[in-house]
């Protein structure tokens, strides 16, 4: 299904080239709060190339002499590019080491401060992209067009092939850990999530297909934009209609696990019958002890910006929320491929 999934806005206008070089992929990382200036941590602001952010934590948990439990942050930032995110490192009752001359291949500390808790997974507001894409073929007026749509009416939220690793390579990992195979935790939930992403991904497929992903149909649960809070189902309602036009709710999508699914009517049927090809999936997460949680079916890109550097050069600049994918964006765009695996 991840390979397969339909488009919204029809098929993309544009072919190109995407991360040529990991400076074509920038991201950077909006917490949404400021660091407290006092505390136990450490709050390093880092700017990494062409490096993974869980072995920047162990690298940090080295240099400082902690255990790599004492390094916290917000989300895991793509390898083949440049981004800055915000790491902590517990120091309770010592110095800061001298963060400035950090000497960590493709790692640079861009500023330090403290802070008076642990960085959690997800306390971040979102990112910021800088995204290049070379070698770009279509016509430009279509290209733009495009780009207009989608700031207006956002993409379907589907999660990013990342999430299901090389060739599919989580979801059989997900299956070797239904059938019973013993994993390390750090495996497992990848194998849980990518499992969980699939069958979201399918709900949506079927939405998107239909031509009601960001619409209402019987049954909705809704998410407040920005957050993660739902409500509904609840009667259809003139208020509804123009808060689903403003962006300011979404129609939601499952995120599954135990327990009965919160949409009624049309929805439920339309969830269930997208889930039943996908059983072994769906019963191994009720097994692993996960509940049933709903995900926005409609992402909306903020700030949306294009420009073209050359004349087969095109550069986009958005920000989206945590837990988000730029590559699901550019997908409604241009057809691109990877220049860096």
């Amino acid at each position: 299904m991840s390979g397969v999934l339909p488009y919204a806005h029809g098929g993309p206008p544009a072919t190109g080239l995407l991360r040529s070089e990991p400076a074509d992929f920038q991201v950077d990382e909006q917490l949404g709060f400021e660091p407290s200036g006092s505390g136990e941590h450490a709050f390093i602001v880092i700017e990494k190339t062409g490096a993974n952010t869980e072995w920047v934590a162990r690298e940090l948990a080295r240099v400082a002499g902690v255990a790599p439990l004492a390094v916290g942050f917000a989300g895991l930032k793509d390898r083949h590019a440049v981004t800055r995110q915000a790491f902590t490192v517990q120091l309770a009752g010592r110095v800061d080491p001298d963060w400035s001359s950090l000497a960590i291949d493709g790692v640079r500390v861009v500023w330090a401060t403290r802070h008076n808790r642990k960085l959690k997974r997800g306390a971040h507001r979102g990112n910021r992209f800088r995204i290049v894409l070379r070698d770009v073929r279509g016509d430009r007026d279509a290209i733009g067009q495009r780009l207009a749509t989608i700031a207006a009416r956002g993409v379907p939220n589907y999660f990013g092939e990342q999430r299901f690793g090389r060739d599919g390579g989580n979801l059989a990992l997900a299956a070797r850990l239904f059938a019973g195979e013993r994993m390390p935790r750090e495996r497992r939930g990848i194998a849980l999530s990518a499992a969980r992403s699939e069958l979201f991904n399918a709900v949506l497929a079927a939405r998107v297909e239909r031509g009601d992903w960001d619409q209402a149909i019987d049954g909705e649960v809704w998410m407040l934009d920005g957050t993660h809070a739902i409500f509904g189902p609840e009667p259809w309602t003139d208020d509804l209609a123009r808060r689903l036009a403003a962006g300011d709710i979404h129609p939601t999508g499952p995120l599954w696990g135990r327990g009965e699914l919160r949409p009624t009517g049309a929805v439920a049927a339309l969830e269930r019958a997208a889930i039943a090809p996908f059983g072994t999936f769906a019963d191994g997460l009720e097994r692993a002890g996960l509940e049933q949680e709903r995900r926005a079916l409609r992402l909306r890109a903020t700030g949306l910006a294009h420009t073209w550097e050359a004349p087969d050069r095109l550069v986009v600049e958005f920000g989206l929320g945590a837990g988000s994918f730029a590559t699901t964006v550019l997908r409604e765009v241009c057809d691109w491929r990877a220049a860096m695996a």
